[in-house]
């Protein structure tokens, strides 16, 4: 069963060694077996390993698009965020804060604090996490009931089309990356999952509560 639309109409799509996945005809999301996925201790040990520096003025201009789009669209007097899933070293975060915005922080390995999902923002950051989700489902229901009204998710990871040579394509090489999405698969989540529309800019996708 697909885990981001929960329907029964998936078909193989890719079987070498420790990467196995699936396509589903549903929602076009193509997503990791269960087998071949880590378990949570093999996740949290290939996470120390990223090299998320905050100073780092690489992933500093990977991420540059997130914050301009925060800047763009919201004002720092007025409007608070969420990084989600921000990881060892919150870039964005800081990069924000430079720019007097307030965000809180939350990851299930290194920012565990549960109480900042009790509250909604004006806008969440998911910056290389939606492909880490195991449940894609819940996790962007959940992710829509955090946001208000008007609000944006604003997330980054890279999509796959028919162009792309799966064979080849690194993305799926690392195996904490679950879940692989198509233009189809985002439609479907703005469509079911309560959110008014879905836009990509400037390589980013931005859904609006």
């Amino acid at each position: 069963m697909c885990p981001l639309c929960k329907q029964d109409a998936s078909k193989p799509f890719y079987n070498k060694t420790v990467h196995i996945f699936y396509e589903c005809l549903n929602c076009e999301a193509i997503y990791r077996s269960e087998e071949s996925c880590l378990s949570s201790k093999k996740e949290h040990e290939r996470y120390l390993t990223h090299n998320n520096d905050i100073e780092d003025l690489g992933y500093q201009n990977f991420v540059m698009p997130l914050v301009n789009q925060v800047e763009e669209n919201f004002d720092s007097n007025v409007h608070k965020g969420l990084d989600y899933g921000a990881g060892p070293g919150p870039v964005i975060t800081k990069l924000l804060n430079d720019k007097n915005f307030e965000l809180a922080l939350f990851d299930p390995y290194f920012w565990p604090n549960t109480s900042v999902l009790e509250a909604t923002y004006d806008f969440i950051i998911c910056c290389e996490v939606m492909e880490h989700f195991n449940k894609p489902n819940h996790e962007f229901k959940k992710l829509r009931g955090l946001l208000k009204k008007g609000g944006q998710l604003i997330c980054k990871t890279s999509l796959y089309n028919k162009e792309i040579d799966f064979s080849k394509w690194y993305y799926k090489d690392d195996p904490t990356h679950v879940i692989i999405y198509g233009g189809k698969s985002l439609d479907w989540i703005s469509d079911n999952l309560n959110f008014t529309r879905v836009s990509l800019k400037n390589g980013i996708i931005v859904f609006e509560g």
